[in-house]
């Protein structure tokens, strides 16, 4: 069975959907191969305790990427094409953290097929430690 996003008239302002991942060391240092990126902060606790965050943090980008399950399985969900992302970092994730990246329909433009979501990603003390805006294609209606 296909599973088929919310094309823009099934879209309405206000609609959210969410995605929870609690984030571990394995997927830090799985990061820091894929991306390439071995700043210290991210997998060196020694040279991380003597940097501003006092330990081991998460790439951003790692926690970014959240958002992207919660709008390719969520909303608008399967078959929405991402066209940008702007993010702001507030608070440092760590492992351990569990993250809820959560996105809410906040404009839709039905003549360009165009949604704007805000994106927001809380920790399990409920602090935003990240925050942004996606615009999406969604998917086309059935017809």
């Amino acid at each position: 069975m296909k599973m088929k996003g919310k094309s823009i008239t099934e879209l309405h302002e206000g609609q959210t959907a969410d995605f929870t991942k609690t984030i571990t060391n394995a997927e830090i240092l799985a990061f820091a191969t894929l991306s390439g990126d071995y700043n210290p902060l991210h997998i060196d606790p020694s040279a991380a305790a003597e940097g501003v965050f006092g330990g081991i943090i998460a790439h951003g980008m790692l926690v970014a990427g959240l958002i992207s399950t919660a709008i390719g399985t969520g909303l608008p969900g399967p078959g929405t094409i991402y066209l940008k992302q702007s993010l702001r970092f507030t608070k440092p994730v760590r492992s351990g953290d569990t993250i809820r990246a959560r996105v809410e329909v906040i404009s839709l433009d039905p003549v360009k097929n165009r949604a704007t979501l805000s994106t927001i990603y809380s920790n399990q003390r409920r602090e935003v430690v990240l925050e942004g805006e996606a615009l999406v294609i969604p998917p086309k209606a059935v017809q």
